[in-house]
């Protein structure tokens, strides 16, 4: 026999500020009269656009969108919300991909040192070359005095 398990659907929150939240709904709300909604595990879609042979066509990524904290409920203000919709199924397994790690510590990025090399002076000519041709063409005005 198999057991049902009820799992709450996915949202999409566009919030007044344009960002994308997919996220799902706590029931455990504050009420209806409550000016915060509560968020569980929200991602933040980031559309990042790619150059493809058939032209420019966003990548979707989904990252934390509370990254400084291990909070997993976010509250946000409900005035702050624009639109709350369904998240397709795709969107929905992306989400429950992403979400498995979402209480792992990120490690942090190590700086890198970046070892410093000097141009020639054969190199150092042609780039002055090229910013002296900009600065002649953006500031060649006949006539005008600039200030």
């Amino acid at each position: 026999m198999t057991e049902k398990v009820s799992i709450s659907p996915i949202k999409i929150i566009k919030l007044v500020n344009g960002d994308d939240i997919v996220c799902s709904l706590p029931k455990e709300q504050l009420g209806e009269k409550s000016p915060i909604l509560r968020l569980s595990k929200p991602l933040q879609v980031k559309y990042v656009p790619q150059l493809t042979p058939q032209g420019i066509k966003d990548y979707v990524a989904l990252i934390k969108w509370s990254p400084y904290t291990k909070d997993a409920i976010i509250s946000i203000p409900k005035d702050k919300i624009m639109t709350i919709t369904n998240a397709s199924l795709p969107m929905t397994n992306s989400y429950f991909h992403l979400i498995k790690d979402y209480d792992k510590e990120e490690k942090p990025v190590e700086d890198k040192q970046y070892e410093r090399t000097r141009f020639t002076d054969e190199q150092n000519k042609e780039i002055n070359e090229i910013f002296d041709e900009e600065d002649d063409d953006e500031y060649s005005t006949p006539n005008k005095t600039l200030h």
